[in-house]
This record gives C-alpha cells, sequence and structure tokens, in this order.
C-alpha cells in the first residue's frame, strides 16, 4: 500500500510480495477501524472498506513520460513542448481495507453525527484579506472545508522544491509578508505528508529578496502529494484521481503537476489518466533543485465528497459532476460503450435476443460469497448472461476498464471492487450487497450516492442474520446477531471485527430474486 513508503520497482520479489501481502492483510483489517465513526459521526469521512484488486507486483513499468527527475534534459525541455515517450503502464491494487489505515495515519477517531450527509463541503471560506488586485498578484487559501486546505497563488509565483515553498513576488511595493502552511494532501490531518509553506514576499524588505527563476513555464502548476490511503483502489479514486481531475480538467492538459511524496508506481498505474490531465512529466517535487516560476499555482487538492463531486464547488465556475468524470475515463480508455444494452425492442423483426451481462465481483476473503453458483444459477434464471471476476494483482487498468465496460450490471459484497462502477457505460446498473450489522449508511455514503450521481441505477440488497455466516459462528444469542445497535455502540473497532472482518456471505437467491427482476426492468426501460 502507498502510504508513507515507496513500492519497489523492478527489483521487487516473490519474498518481497510475500511480506507485503502479509502485511496488506493485517494492515487491511486494522484499516477497517477508522470509519465507523464516520457511520455513526462523521459520516462522510467513510471510504470503500474491503479490498479492492491488488498492488502491482512489478511497479517498475513506469513511464519516463510520467515523472521527470529534478535536471533532466527533459525537465526543461517541457516549456518547448518536450513530452518522452509512454512506457508500458502496470497496474493492480492494494488488497486492503481502508478504514483503520484512514484512523492510523490521521490519529483521529471520529465520532457520530446525526446527519450523514453533513459532511458535505458547504462554500469555503476564502483568506485574501490582503489580495491585491491580479496584476500585483495574490493569495487565496482556503481551509474552512471538512477534508483540504488549499491556496491558489496568482502572479509572479516561484517554487523551490526541496524547500517545499511557493512564493509570490508581487509587481510592486508591497510591505507585508504574509505566509501560509498547509499539507497538500487531500486529506489535512494525514500524517507523514511534508507541509508545503506560501509566502506572499515584502517587496520593500532587503532581507527577502525574491529566489531567482532557473525555469520559466507559460503554464499554470498544481501542487499535490500522494502517499497517504493512496494504495488503496478505492483511496485512488476518492483521495486522488477524481480531485485531481476536477482541479485540472479546466486547463486542457495545459497544466504542470509537481508531486510531494512522489509514488512512481501509482504515477505508472494512472499513467493514462494523468497522461490525458497535463501533458507535461509530472516533477518529483521533493528532489526539485529548480526555482520553477509560473503565472499561477495551485497547492492541494481539494475533496469535496468522498469519492464524489459537488458541481457547485468546481473551480472557475466549472460545474464537474461525477458523469464528467466517467465520461472522461471512457475517453481516457478508449472504452467502447457508453450506454448499456437496451432490451426495450429486443426479439422484434426477427432479432435474436441478446442476453444484459452481469460481472459479479468474487471477494477471495473476508465478506466473500459462499454460494457463487447459486447466485449465478439465479442470475441466469433471470436473464442474465453471468461471469465471474477476480482481478489479479497484475491487471491493468486498461485491460480491468474494458472488461467492467463490456457489462451492464456490476454486483458485488460492500467493498473496493465497486469501485470499477466508473467504467461502466452510463445507464448501467450497480448491485451492492451489504453486510449484516446495519452497515446501511456507510454502503450508501461509500458507493450509493456516487453511483448515483455517475448517472447508474443503484440497487441496494442488505442481507439479514441468515444470510451471514456469523449465524452459524457467533450464534443467535450473540449481541452481534441479537443486537447490531449494541455493537456499534461499543465502537468502531467490534464493527469492523463482526461485520467486515469476520463474516461472509450466503445469498438467499429467492429473496434475492426481486433485486435481479429491477435490473432487468431497468434495462427493459432505458
Amino acid at each position: 500500500m502507498g502510504s508513507d513508503g515507496k513500492l519497489p520497482g523492478k527489483s521487487a520479489n516473490k519474498s518481497w510480495w510475500q511480506r507485503f501481502l502479509n502485511v496488506s492483510f493485517v494492515a487491511g483489517f486494522l484499516l477497517v477501524l477508522l470509519t465507523y465513526a464516520v457511520v455513526s459521526q462523521q459520516s462522510q469521512r467513510f471510504g470503500a472498506a474491503a479490498a479492492a484488486v491488488n498492488s502491482p507486483d512489478d511497479v517498475a513499468a513506469v513511464s519516463k513520460q510520467s515523472i521527470r527527475a529534478p535536471g533532466e534534459e527533459a525537465g526543461l525541455a517541457q516549456e518547448n513542448g518536450g513530452q518522452e515517450k509512454p512506457a508500458e503502464d502496470t497496474s493492480g491494487d492494494s488488497n486492503q481495507d481502508h478504514h483503520q489505515q484512514q484512523q492510523q495515519q490521521t490519529g483521529q477517531e471520529w465520532r457520530p453525527k446525526e446527519d450523514p450527509a453533513a459532511v458535505t463541503e458547504e462554500p469555503p471560506k476564502r483568506d485574501d484579506t490582503n489580495a491585491k488586485p491580479f496584476d500585483n498578484g495574490k493569495v487565496v487559501c482556503t481551509t474552512a472545508g471538512p477534508y483540504s486546505d488549499t491556496c491558489d497563488v496568482f502572479g509572479d509565483v516561484r517554487t523551490n522544491g526541496t524547500a517545499h515553498t511557493v512564493t509570490l513576488v508581487p509587481a510592486t511595493s508591497l510591505p507585508e509578508r504574509r505566509e501560509w502552511t498547509i499539507k497538500p494532501y487531500i486529506r489535512r490531518s494525514m500524517s507523514g505528508i511534508p507541509e508545503v509553506t506560501i509566502t506572499q514576499l515584502d517587496t520593500t524588505s532587503a532581507e527577502s529578496p525574491a529566489p531567482a527563476c532557473t525555469v520559466t513555464h507559460r503554464v499554470p502548476a498544481i501542487v499535490f502529494a500522494l502517499g497517504g490511503l493512496t494504495g488503496n483502489y478505492w483511496h485512488d479514486f476518492s483521495d486522488a484521481l477524481v480531485p485531481l481531475f476536477v482541479a485540472s480538467r479546466r486547463y486542457g492538459g495545459e497544466v504542470q503537476l509537481l508531486v510531494s511524496n512522489i509514488q512512481p508506481w501509482w504515477l505508472g498505474k494512472y499513467e493514462a489518466v494523468v497522461r490525458r490531465l497535463s501533458k507535461y512529466d509530472a516533477v518529483d517535487l521533493d528532489r526539485d533543485d529548480q526555482i520553477r516560476c509560473f503565472p499561477r499555482v495551485t497547492v492541494g487538492l481539494r475533496m469535496h465528497k468522498e469519492f464524489d463531486v459537488v458541481p457547485e464547488l468546481a473551480p472557475d465556475g466549472q460545474r464537474l459532476t461525477m458523469v464528467d468524470f466517467t465520461a472522461f475515463l471512457r475517453e481516457t480508455y478508449s472504452l467502447p460503450r457508453s450506454a448499456p444494452i437496451s432490451l426495450k425492442n429486443q426479439g422484434e423483426d426477427g432479432q435474436k435476443k441478446k442476453k444484459p451481462r452481469l460481472m459479479l465481483l468474487h471477494r477471495g476473503h473476508y465478506r466473500k460469497l459462499v454460494n457463487v453458483p447459486e447466485i449465478v444459477k439465479a442470475a441466469e434464471e433471470a436473464g442474465f448472461e453471468v461471469a465471474i471476476s477476480d482481478p489479479h494483482f497484475d491487471v491493468k487498468v486498461e485491460e480491468l476498464a474494458r472488461a467492467v465496460n463490456s457489462f451492464d450490471v456490476l454486483m458485488g459484497v460492500h467493498g473496493a471492487g465497486l469501485t470499477n462502477a466508473v467504467f461502466l457505460p452510463k445507464g448501467a446498473v450497480v448491485i451492492q450487497v451489504v453486510p449484516y450489522g446495519k452497515m446501511e449508511p456507510l454502503a450508501k455514503l461509500d458507493f450509493g450516492d456516487p453511483i448515483v450521481d455517475m448517472e447508474l441505477r443503484y440497487l441496494e440488497y442488505s442481507i439479514t442474520a441468515e444470510e451471514s455466516t456469523l449465524l452459524e459462528m457467533l450464534g443467535p444469542d450473540h449481541p452481534a446477531i441479537k443486537d447490531p445497535e449494541s455493537v456499534h455502540r461499543s465502537g468502531w473497532d467490534k464493527v469492523a471485527e463482526y461485520y467486515l472482518g469476520k463474516q461472509d456471505v450466503r445469498v438467499d437467491v429467492e429473496r434475492f430474486a426481486p433485486t435481479l427482476a429491477l435490473a432487468i426492468d431497468h434495462l427493459r426501460q432505458h
């Protein structure tokens, strides 16, 4: 997982992977312990509690175009539009849950709030009290949102990567020096992320001369940090790809990315997306000893909601949505289907009927489906062509995206594999199987709301105690079976232990049949 360390490159060997996977499963379970606080307390801090598709075995296939080491010729050539040929992308996802890791990294224990929707960011407060006219430059910092801090710096802006500074040099005399210090990671409370200091110089003082430019850029820049929770598939999207899309889309690729706490494997894995957002090689900020001059620099990415976008909060009045994001991904990976199969007029004119396709996500560990053959048979009887998916460690994102896009329905137990809904054609169906234990608020916030905002049809199937392996394991009188609310009151660690960490699912196919029928009906009406 890409928390605070970098994954190894081509020298990664089998023994490393064994250690990594062992740590992954332990960390994955521990990771799960952070978000309950969100369900009960600040419900939008939920992440995707499941393991995703897994982290790359060999992360060395990182393209030279994706990362530029400071001082390389390509780094200076970017002003003339110089680009290097991309290398082959490597893919895979960490097999870990994110909730406990989020608590470990942030060091925060979340308490419940009554309204799960309360964590959606409101229009932010801005610190621009001393902002001068644009030709003299200005700094506008936004620090009041529930997750992120950001600063927009306009004018003569100079970055010093190794010093982690961004400096505004006013064009005319400005007798006041001001400073702001923020973490450029999407979650301000994340540990292990270097801070960046933004300074508005006092141009009347000889004690603080402006650093001389060594590289001058004609395009703006975005400074952001990786690491943290990236490496978990759901967090790769919620904490990085979605907010990076929102921050950079307005520039049409004409923006320079300056990446702190750089994770080469991550940039390689999502190279196709990063390359479409920026035409220029990403700069490793922590090792960049150049003084780079820009007309505008945004420090930090902003998250409006977990794995979601609030159109009103998109910068520069763009009003971007999750529909825009998923359309962007379909374009990026050249996905052929923008709409699911239509069953409305099938069989007319003697044409052979086609069956809608259902991808069944099969987890290999906790919260796995234990009666897959029965579920497959029920889905086939409902009219679906069914395929079981269990992506491997080394699957490439583009291959996974094309596979998911060929289906009309994505079904799985609550977990990060449902993140792949971003690759479905618009109007397709997602069925989330919710584990026993009053886990519906978490399921809705992690996936239900974002999936609806993608304009997909969202169906939720909550299992009963009889469909949970906990009943046989613990007995009917155990509090986890008899009184889930008491388990929630005891704290997130017990919720994660029983309902996310020990529980598998045996779907009652007769009870599940109406959910399958709803999916078919939607495709008939689409």
